[in-house]
């Protein structure tokens, strides 16, 4: 299985970014999907995770209403789209699959590298 994750770099607070995910070497519509998040010298954190249809969402706190997850299965991707970027959002992103139901939580099947985003104020 193979999760390869796009689209972080640096952009200025209040800015936009959208990263994706494609996957491969599994039945990307049968595994819900996630988007995790590390800053320097904290823990792995849930940011989003969605359904293996795309039919449910899960968002943390800090990021409902400003962060929108979303899939294409005809793609095998899964996106994260940002808005309103502030500088706590800063951290490597990582994007999960996970066979069967996923949660707001950290517990995934498999994990991809992660994308840098960098939010400067």
């Amino acid at each position: 299985v193979q999760l390869q994750a796009s689209g972080g770099g640096l952009v200025q607070v209040g800015g936009s970014l959208r990263l994706s995910c494609a996957a491969s070497g599994l039945t990307f519509s049968t595994y819900g999907m996630g988007w995790f998040r590390q800053a320097p010298g904290l823990n792995r954190e849930f940011v989003a995770t969605i359904s293996w249809s795309g039919s449910t969402t899960y968002y943390a706190d800090s990021v409902k209403g400003r962060f929108t997850i979303s899939r294409d299965n005809a793609k095998n991707t899964v996106y994260l789209q940002m808005n309103s970027l502030k500088p706590e959002d800063t951290a490597v992103y990582y994007c999960a699959a996970k066979r069967g139901r996923v949660d707001r939580d950290n517990i995934m099947d498999y994990w991809g590298k992660g994308t840098l985003v960098t939010v400067s104020s």
